[in-house]
């Protein structure tokens, strides 16, 4: 049986909790930061949790072999 591809984009931003939760950094952390807080930069290095029964379903179909994160 063939394998199927990873859609890359969707593997480097989604990681797998050790308890198997799906993870998701935030967007706009690139660039345009010099008029955000502090507090807000912090804000962006956390990972949160999807909670979207759908989005959680995409996610496991572009990226069939997510690797728990360390």
């Amino acid at each position: 049986m063939p394998k199927i591809k990873t859609h890359k984009a969707t593997a480097k931003r989604f990681k797998l909790s050790g308890g198997g939760k799906l993870l998701r950094t935030k967007g706009g952390k690139s660039h345009l930061r010099r008029r955000k807080s502090k507090r807000v930069k912090r804000m962006f290095d956390e990972m949160h949790e999807v909670t979207t029964r759908g989005d959680i379903k995409r996610v496991r179909r572009l990226a069939p072999y997510l690797k728990k994160g360390r």
